[in-house]
């Protein structure tokens, strides 16, 4: 059996929980391959809000195995306090004793660094990603497995510390004592130690044995380390190919893809957005959509939806399908645009160049409609709404699979 892949098409903070909740309720697993703890899924079920940052969207179904895959940066305290919120996590979480642990100096160095960039700031979340997927990089890193030998650990991380504290001193990093370090650690060793497994062999196991699995990434395409807007990128491969790595599946292993969409375009940190719209559409995008962080709070930078971007991240994923999300956002609006070319210096293109900071976003305008929150069937979808979504599919070359009407999971047209 193939795994099913989820992924996000624009710069993150599509909706992809509400979409990995509402399909895991089919899945046998759900699986979570790359990012660490500065990503955050909302869902909400019966109108109760969960906030999800490491744990995989498919925790909310009883029946559901949920892995963390060796691609994720775990920070082992975020990781323990998300715990808590569920009851009886053995036997349905199990997390890769090949994932990279954050420890508090790799949050210390985030924000260190940041904060000497000054206006260069890349805008990370400061949580200690970048430092953690550098040193695995640079065959640095400590590994979730070593927690099973907490002395050997501590030695190894006071050993590393030491090696490095002329750049600690620098950047005036205040570092553990060892006895501090190893209290520190034999708290994550008791807690988590019960939770790791071999994922690559657990997940092999469930392909061979006709399961159904989900693939779920964080982040979103336009902010690969690789295909997008570098610098101002995570740390990690968010497309489709990264879930090989991430979980250790090969491409044949991969079945349907999914990208997920908002029915407009938002961004957190800094970087490029042709899009995004500093006056009264993107502050009415924002208020209406709820657009602020679910892991950091921050309110995010919106604008109207970008179709080249989108046709872009499609193909790079190798998209079968997109799920539209918050489509009632645009509920009201007279008219709504959709980009669909970049003017540079004066010639217009269609595909994203290297330099997306200088582009000009070329609009289509369609015209609004007034309501489409809580519509169930596409039929029911205003005239207009309609229309629109027909455009986007021809705009972005991908059929539309999925429609979201709200952020409750019962709002959804599947097509």
């Amino acid at each position: 059996m193939k795994a099913d892949l989820i992924v996000g098409i624009q710069w993150g903070d599509e909706g992809k929980g509400k979409i990995v909740d509402l399909l895991a309720q089919k899945y046998d697993c759900v699986a979570r391959y790359q990012g660490g703890h500065n990503a955050g899924h909302t869902i909400v079920v019966d109108d109760k809000t969960y906030a999800l940052h490491l744990i995989p969207s498919g925790i909310l179904n009883p029946k559901a195995i949920n892995i963390i895959g060796n691609g994720v940066v775990v920070s082992p305290e975020a990781l323990i306090k998300e715990m808590k919120q569920f009851d009886n996590l053995f036997g349905r979480l199990f997390v890769s004793e090949s994932a990279h642990m954050i420890l508090s100096f790799h949050t210390l160095i985030d924000q260190a660094k940041e904060k000497l960039r000054g206006e260069k700031a890349i805008g990370t979340t400061g949580r200690g990603i970048g430092p953690a997927y550098s040193e695995k990089i640079a065959r640095a890193g400590f590994r979730l497995g070593e927690l099973r030998d907490v002395e050997a650990l501590a030695n190894r991380v006071m050993e590393y510390l030491e090696q490095n504290s002329a750049i600690f001193q620098a950047l005036d990093i205040k570092l553990p004592s060892k006895e501090e370090l190893s209290a520190e650690l034999t708290t994550f060793s008791e807690a988590l130690v019960p939770f790791l497994a071999n994922t690559t062999q657990m997940v092999w196991k469930l392909m061979d044995e006709d399961k159904k699995i989900l693939l779920e990434g964080a982040q979103g395409t336009m902010l690969d380390i690789d295909h997008g807007t570098y610098p101002y990128v995570t740390s990690s491969s968010t497309i489709s190919a990264g879930a090989c790595t991430g979980l250790g599946v090969n491409p044949k292993d991969i079945g349907k893809v999914t990208g997920i969409v908002k029915a407009y375009c938002t961004r957190v940190g800094n970087g490029p957005f042709p899009t995004e719209d500093h006056g009264e559409i993107g502050g009415r995008l924002r208020k209406a959509g709820h657009e602020f962080g679910t892991t950091t709070g921050r309110p995010r930078r919106c604008g109207w939806f970008d179709a080249v971007a989108c046709r872009y991240a499609s193909r790079l994923n190798g998209c079968d399908e997109l799920s539209i999300m918050k489509l009632d956002v645009l509920d009201g609006f007279e008219t709504i645009d959709v980009c669909v070319g970049y003017e540079v210096n004066g010639e217009v293109i269609d595909y994203v160049p290297l330099d997306l900071e200088n582009v000009k976003p070329v609009y289509k305008t369609f015209k609004g409609w007034d309501k489409t929150k809580g519509v169930r069937r596409f039929e029911d979808l205003p005239v207009a709404a309609q229309e629109y979504l027909r455009a986007l599919e021809e705009l972005t070359q991908t059929k539309i699979g999925m429609i979201s009407t709200s952020p409750d999971r019962n709002d959804t047209i599947i097509l």
